[in-house]
């Protein structure tokens, strides 16, 4: 049986509640996950799952979180031929491009992003964001 990880970086919270919603809903479609800051990690333990979910917020100019996200990432991309991936994270301004450039990454890497593109939600996510997350996580599991 196939097992997935749930890795986050946050900083408000807003990162970890979709993140405890998202593995919430891959364990409630049947598969075993692990969830974890990415402080708690590293690449090549991240690197034994078969299903990865990410999550890191918008940062600064649309950018991943500098100091512990990007390194885990950058280490990790490597890593990721072949390897089902999903990508998600919050934002508080622009468009979404960090999580464009993030999947592109994860493409040109030979990930499987899961749907072609991450799940965002501005600020806060609120009760239906959360359900969606949920969703997202369910699907993942069956992915």
């Amino acid at each position: 049986m196939s097992k997935a990880a749930v890795i986050y970086w946050s900083q408000t919270g807003n990162t970890e509640q979709m993140a405890n919603a998202i593995a919430d809903g891959i364990r409630d479609g049947g598969l075993e996950c692990d969830l974890m800051n990415v402080a708690e990690t590293n690449a090549a333990d991240a690197s034994k799952y078969d299903k990865l979910a990410l999550g890191c917020p918008a940062m600064g100019a649309e950018v991943l979180e500098e100091a512990e996200f990007e390194p885990f990432f950058s280490e990790l991309e490597g890593k990721l031929g072949g390897r089902k991936l999903a990508l998600f994270g919050s934002y508080g301004w622009g468009d979404g491009q960090w999580m464009r450039d993030w999947v592109q990454r994860a493409d040109d890497a030979n990930a499987n992003v899961y749907t072609g593109e991450g799940l965002i939600v501005n600020e806060t996510p609120d009760a239906d964001a959360l359900d969606k997350c949920r969703a997202f996580g369910k699907d993942f599991a069956a992915y």
